[in-house]
């Protein structure tokens, strides 16, 4: 019989573990929480003695440990590293072989540079407690580092989505159960929620599996922010990133302000990917994102949003065919037929199915040739080719919605061996950014590719590449100079 301790602060997601490891033939689970998380609540920087009663119990028989970090602040965004390491000592001394840390997708950070749907091989942010994601970081880096001095422990890591919980004191549980969400302005990034049934399981799959290693733990599909918060009847309020940053640093109650950081969180997608977890464990989670926020909005969501118990598929990366429809109808009919009159010719060699790299040409500094050509692909082929675009792109309000609700997508050649392994038409600009910003006399002359990935990615995914042209779009945002202003160019493109 296998003992294994479940150790955590939030009790819906520990006995939710627990629960299902007694399940499992030849497991004996049992909840202990540390003397720090019972007194969480009525002071959360007491110090982090172990429960004897624990202690007692690890010394003796207990052959894994299932620790689920403990958050150290109100805001439940980051871990408590002193329990932790009063944790690690005992293990250490123990006769523990196994050791399955739980930690947060958090550790992937949120910026622009986030291109989505992320592996465990992803490079992570660098071990640093003043971050959110560098907290996690520094988690992981403290745990490993206790456990050289005993080899034979196997380790596990699980980053795991967001779980809401009613009982959660983390941020999403407190965003998605209060009436009003404080939100951003044109940002409706796609979110992943994990369902704790789900996360549970994927932890027993871990200990039957018996194999260490770093695993991504993500529901399946995403839902975009909107879209979840109609799902718990919570009301949205659009404040300014400026505003909300201002309040956050004047606010001194707790229960008032969070820290501004936390706004990344539902600023950009910062989604995972559970590819490694399902073809080296097994593990295909159960429940969608939607459906893990109908379980924590009872059933009265069971219906709610069109959609029932929260099953409607949703892009993984945020595009909305509906969007780019009711655009289609009024604005991009408008700009192409009658404003800029626009002409086509030889859209019969878009595929009007499989796979494609579609490379074209790019200039000026607002992407509407880019646009058009969406509009034109989608009217004459009921296709939606997926640019690949710079991640300065997606900085702004509004422009994030308007470019991942078009169907942009940060570019990396992951992102391009994701789209075209589900035979959609990828666009690429291989001139890159400066072709789009080169000068007015230079227009119609085609600049040095910045690399030749696009060949690459064709070949290596065995896509036929249709190049095209756009003639005219240099004339509508044309560039007579650069000002090499370095403020700008450090909060746009890079």
């Amino acid at each position: 019989m296998t003992r294994v301790a479940v150790i955590g602060a939030q009790d819906h997601l520990s006995e939710a573990v627990v629960n299902c490891l007694r399940g499992t033939p030849g497991t004996d689970a049992y909840l202990s929480a540390s003397k720090r998380a019972r007194e969480r609540k009525a002071a959360l920087n007491a110090p982090p003695p172990a429960d004897a009663e624990f202690t007692a119990v690890v010394k003796q028989d207990t052959e894994a440990v299932v620790y689920l970090a403990l958050p150290r602040s109100r805001d439940g965004m980051k871990p408590d590293l002193a329990d932790a390491r009063s944790l690690l000592r005992l293990c250490v001394s123990s006769n523990v072989k196994r050791f399955i840390l739980v930690t947060s997708a958090a550790l992937y950070g949120a910026d622009p540079h986030n291109t989505g749907m992320l592996h465990e091989t992803a490079p992570t942010v660098r071990p640093d407690g003043s971050t959110i994601g560098g907290a996690w970081a520094e988690l992981e880096a403290t745990v490993a580092e206790h456990l050289r001095e005993r080899p034979d422990i196997e380790l596990t890591v699980m980053r795991h989505a967001p779980v809401p919980a009613r009982d959660g004191a983390d941020y999403f549980s407190r965003l998605f159960r209060r009436p009003v969400a404080v939100v951003l302005p044109g940002h409706d990034p796609s979110v992943q929620l994990l369902s704790a049934g789900d996360l549970a399981a994927a932890i027993r799959r871990a200990l039957e599996r018996g194999r260490g290693g770093v695993y991504n733990v993500a529901p399946r599909g995403v839902i975009p922010l909107r879209a979840a918060l109609r799902l718990t009847d919570t009301k949205r309020l659009p404040v300014s990133r400026l505003l909300q940053r201002a309040a956050r640093a004047v606010l001194s109650a707790p229960r008032l302000a969070s820290p501004a950081e936390q706004l990344d969180y539902i600023r950009y997608s910062w989604t995972i990917s559970g590819k490694k977890i399902q073809d080296e464990l097994g593990f295909v989670p159960r429940h969608s994102s939607g459906e893990a926020l109908s379980g924590f909005a009872g059933a009265d969501a069971a219906h709610r949003d069109g959609s029932q118990n929260g099953a409607r598929e949703f892009d993984e990366f945020g595009m909305d065919e509906d969007y780019i429809a009711a655009y289609g109808r009024t604005m991009f009919k408008f700009l192409e037929r009658y404003y800029w009159r626009v002409e086509v010719d030889g859209i019969q060699h878009v595929p009007r199915s499989g796979r494609a790299v579609l490379a074209g040409t790019h200039r000026g500094f607002m992407p509407w040739d880019a646009v058009i050509t969406l509009n034109l692909i989608g009217r004459h082929t009921g296709r939606y080719p997926r640019f690949l675009i710079h991640p300065g792109l997606i900085k702004f309000p509004f422009l994030f919605n308007f470019h991942t609700k078009l169907g942009g997508v940060v570019a990396c050649q992951e992102n391009a061996d994701r789209l075209l392994g589900r035979d959609e038409l990828v666009g690429i600009y291989p001139e890159g950014i400066r072709g789009a910003f080169s000068l007015y006399r230079d227009a119609y002359r085609l600049g040095k590719f910045g690399r030749d990935e696009f060949v690459k990615i064709a070949l290596r995914n065995r896509a036929p590449i249709v190049p095209f042209v756009n003639v005219g779009s240099a004339e509508i945002f044309p560039i007579v100079a650069r000002i090499d202003w370095r403020w700008w160019k450090r909060h746009t493109a890079e």
